[in-house]
């Protein structure tokens, strides 16, 4: 079984990025590879670029390591209530060569932040959306205050009522 698993994020520490990580390698026997979306930047969209140079060969790259997956383990960075731009720039670029930019491809999909709210609304607006994207949405998690709840050092949630609950999704997907 092949997990590709990232974080919505380009920040080169991204809590999200870490959250996806940990979450991906809870999964047995899983062969695990984390895309890091400074790898797939392209120029912001505009139909006028995609006129004068077709498809971008990042967003191609981006889709094809989605085919190799068995699960997706997302977890997306929340700006102002929405999406990084970073993540909905891939997107967009993708969405352009095919609809179904998931690929129908099972996903775990989540969120953090440093507030108490956890992306909740990024969590949300995706919830609704990636269905329509090729999106399996199986399941979605949420980890609120992402500093007082992940321990970095050691690169796992440190709170076990959070920490069960993550974990009992993996188990049960």
């Amino acid at each position: 079984m092949k997990i590709i698993a990232f974080g919505g994020s380009p920040s080169k520490n991204s809590i999200n990025k870490k959250l996806a990580t940990y979450a991906a390698h809870l999964f047995e026997n899983a062969e695990v590879e984390i895309l890091d979306l400074n790898d797939f930047q392209m120029p912001l969209f505009s139909v006028d670029i995609e006129k004068e140079i077709g498809q971008h060969e990042l967003a191609k790259a981006f889709l094809a390591k989605i085919a190799t997956a068995d699960i997706l383990v997302v977890s997306l960075a929340e700006n102002n209530g929405n999406y990084s731009a970073a993540f909905k720039n891939v997107f967009d670029w993708c969405s352009r060569i095919t609809g179904k930019i998931f690929q129908e491809k099972p996903m775990l999909l989540m969120a953090t932040s440093p507030g108490a709210r956890g992306g909740l609304s990024v969590l949300e607006i995706a919830k609704n959306a990636f269905p329509r994207y090729g999106g399996n949405v199986k399941a979605t998690f949420s980890l609120p205050s992402f500093d007082a709840n992940f321990d970095i050092e050691n690169s796992k949630i440190s709170n076990p009522e959070l920490d069960n609950q993550l974990r009992a999704i993996v188990n049960n997907f």
